[in-house]
């Protein structure tokens, strides 16, 4: 099982600032390479160097579905498909509205 760091509340990787039934998915931050739920695990417990992945290394596995463990490349999960193309995991569409605080947009 892949460690997710921060205020995580469940085995799904849900947390205390976001913890819906479709918030299951941790992020990989590009500057510690380090799974967090969310961007406010990562300024408690994180690294302090924030950075967001550039476009050009999309490509990379930096999503991972918190029910069935499955990394994603960022373009898998930047498709706006909001489901786990594994296991068929509805995520949390809101979440898009958050992509600039992981990836270059």
């Amino acid at each position: 099982m892949i460690e997710v760091k921060g205020s995580v509340i469940d085995k799904q990787t849900r947390c205390v600032h976001y913890h819906s039934e479709r918030d299951v998915i941790a992020i990989k931050f590009y500057c510690c390479q380090t799974y967090f739920p969310c961007v406010h695990c990562h300024e408690e417990h994180g690294c302090g160097k924030h950075a967001v992945w550039p476009k050009e290394r999309f490509y990379e596995r930096a999503v991972l579905c918190g029910v069935c463990q499955t990394e994603l490349t960022i373009e898998q999960y930047m498709t706006g498909d909001y489901h786990c193309p594994h296991c068929n995991a509805a995520f949390n569409p809101g979440c898009q509205l958050h992509a600039h605080y992981y990836f270059e947009v």
